[in-house]
Formats: C-alpha cells, sequence, structure tokens
C-alpha cells in the first residue's frame, strides 16, 4: 500500500523486467528510455540501467582496466562516475544474475581477459555510466502515475535490439495501445 492505497497488481516490477518511459514523460533525462531493473526490493529501492543511451566515448576512454573499443551507454542520472556492465558470462565471478540468461556485474579483471581474448561485443556485452535508481516505493509511485510501461516478456534478445528503435521496438510487440504508442511523434506539436 502507497498513501492508504492498494497498489494494482499490475503494476508491480520485479528483476529483469523492463521500463519504457510512457511517450510524454517529461523527465529529460529518460525521456524514450528503456529502463533493465538489475535490483528491485520494495523495501530498499530499485537499480536499473538505461539501455538506449549511448554516447559517443569507447569503453577504452573511460577506464585504464579495460581495452575495449565499443561505446558506452548513459546508465542514469546518478553516480555518473560509476562503471557498470551486463552480459552472458554467467561463469563470471561475482556476477549477479538478472533474468533469461543475463547478469549484471562481476570480476572486472576476469571480463578484461575476456576483452583480451576478443570476446567481449555487443552481442554479449554493455557497459554504463551511472545508473538509474529509485527510493523504496518511488518507482510505485511512478508507474501508478503512468510515466512507465513495465515489459515483463522475456529479456534473451536483449543485446539484439537495435538501440536507436529499442523503445518503439519493444512497445509494438506489446500490441494493442502500445503499437499505437510507439508511433507517437517526440513532439506533438509538429504532428
Amino acid at each position: 500500500m502507497i498513501f492508504g492505497k492498494q497498489l494494482n497488481p499490475n503494476n508491480t516490477v520485479a528483476k529483469g523486467n523492463i521500463l519504457i518511459a510512457e511517450p510524454f514523460l517529461p523527465d529529460g533525462n529518460f525521456e524514450r528510455t528503456v529502463v533493465l531493473l538489475c535490483e528491485h526490493s520494495d523495501e530498499a529501492g530499485t537499480f536499473g540501467l538505461i539501455l538506449n543511451k549511448p554516447t559517443s566515448l569507447l569503453v577504452s576512454e573511460t577506464t585504464d582496466l579495460l581495452e575495449i573499443e565499443e561505446k558506452i551507454y548513459i546508465g542514469g542520472p546518478v553516480e555518473q562516475n560509476t562503471l557498470h556492465f551486463i552480459h552472458t558470462f554467467s561463469e563470471l565471478k561475482g556476477c549477479i544474475p538478472i533474468k533469461d540468461g543475463i547478469y549484471w556485474g562481476g570480476d572486472i579483471e576476469q571480463l578484461s581477459h575476456y576483452g583480451n581474448l576478443r570476446q567481449l561485443n555487443p552481442s554479449n556485452c554493455r557497459f554504463f555510466v551511472g545508473y538509474s535508481g529509485w527510493a523504496a516505493q518511488q518507482l510505485a509511485r511512478e508507474i501508478e502515475q503512468n510515466s512507465w510501461i513495465i515489459y515483463r516478456q522475456s529479456i534473451s534478445a536483449l543485446f539484439e535490439w537495435p538501440t536507436d528503435r529499442m523503445w518503439q521496438i519493444i512497445l509494438r510487440s506489446m500490441g494493442g495501445k502500445y503499437r499505437a504508442y510507439s508511433n507517437f511523434p517526440e513532439d506533438p506539436r509538429l504532428n
């Protein structure tokens, strides 16, 4: 319950869900974003990474630990001096399972070794600066206010979704009114 109001069970989220920003979310940090939830607890809050905000920087330009020539993404507006990564390497020490063979974090030295062997690429690993975070119950309130659409289906194809069209692709795949949302113009005044 939030402020004496029973939450709609269709609005509950879990680790591995994806949040899709509603078409006209007025927050510039999250406009048309797709956020993977890496951790979620009603008591402790939520940690996620924006999947569709690439930068022009390469991973190798942000850290001396990794010589990887792949773009780095903005994970969110919180602590943009931190580096995070998701991947498909279940054997990576210390990694945290998210869902459907996708993992978060782990031993950076072991990951660097994979990079040296040229085993890291956009089809199995993505790096982020910063993250998206919500205090306990904050995300639930935002969902109740219709700021986010929850995608609960499989994320096994996450690394295959093109980042420049990810928002539209996921909404289209959800069908119904969400398919219509995927066609909303970014600025309705220009329609």
